[in-house]
């Protein structure tokens, strides 16, 4: 290696290294004023060593707030809908991929059209639906309308298109059905891209936050994302408060972060599954 090319690698390390730490710098001054006293987070809000270190803020918000039942309502809706998402992804996806029907075309059209419309235009027309339904304020209406989205269909669908369609010639031929061929040969060789769902879908869910305003109005039902977000405003606390709303926000962070690196190494190994012809 001639002394010209270590030096271009060094450098582009050492820039990797100071755009990594611009990176995470907001995140450990957020997990450190967690750990301060309101007085010395206002007094130096950008320190990532706590003077003094305290677990005040945790202690109030597990033993004198309404976190605990926020953090369950979340739970609740993210496990449902994330596993909701899987299978119903799974189905749309290979329907479309290999089930011919009348309209399939049209179908996948007014599939890629939702993805293009802005979610923010479908809050309205969302609310009057659950309104209708009957369901308004209630689990069902928090976990019903996230249950399928176009983008999870139309990644299911593009991998399926992936594979062969001569690996399901056999099971065919022994009298499986279109619903056991789906599940028994061609879901489990579409693990990629069911890693991919459960990762996308579980973040979506655990952070989404307009659904809930427009689907529930109850304080029993209050999930993370409107607890932190009244939190942020000033509407449950006095001051700053700034310990208080960094320890909620550090804490809502763990589980989505915990959930991509367990199956980041499975949604990397794309080849997985793969068959050749």
């Amino acid at each position: 290696m001639s002394a010209k090319t270590l030096r271009w690698q060094i450098g582009l390390y050492v820039l990797l290294a100071v755009l990594a730490l611009i990176y995470i710098y907001p995140f450990l001054v957020q997990v450190a004023t967690s750990f301060k006293t309101d007085a010395s987070a206002a007094a130096d809000p950008i320190s990532l060593v706590p003077q003094p270190f305290t677990w005040a803020a945790y202690e109030r918000l597990f033993l004198r707030s309404d976190f605990p039942v926020w953090f369950a309502n979340s739970t609740v809706v993210t496990v449902f809908v994330t596993l909701g998402r899987v299978f119903f992804n799974s189905l749309a996806g290979y329907a479309l991929a290999r089930l011919q029907f009348r309209g399939r075309g049209i179908v996948f059209a007014a599939l890629v059209a939702v993805m293009a419309v802005p979610a923010v235009v479908l809050l309205i027309p969302k609310f009057l639906v659950i309104n209708q339904l009957g369901i308004y304020d209630s689990y069902a209406g928090m976990i019903l309308p996230l249950l399928v989205d176009a983008a999870g269909v139309f990644i299911m669908k593009n991998f399926f298109e992936s594979i062969p369609p001569s690996v399901e010639e056999q099971a065919r031929i022994d009298g499986a059905s279109t619903f056991r061929i789906f599940w028994s040969v061609v879901l489990p060789m579409a693990r990629p891209a069911l890693i991919t769902i459960v990762i996308l879908s579980f973040q979506g869910s655990w952070n989404e936050l307009s659904h809930f305003v427009i689907s529930t109005q109850s304080p029993e039902l209050t999930t993370l994302t409107k607890g932190v977000a009244s939190l942020a405003s000033g509407q449950l606390s006095q001051g700053s408060q700034f310990p208080l709303k960094l320890a909620a926000a550090a804490i809502m962070t763990i589980p989505v972060a915990v959930v991509f690196f367990v199956f980041q190494r499975r949604i990397m190994n794309a080849s997985e599954g793969a068959v050749k012809e």
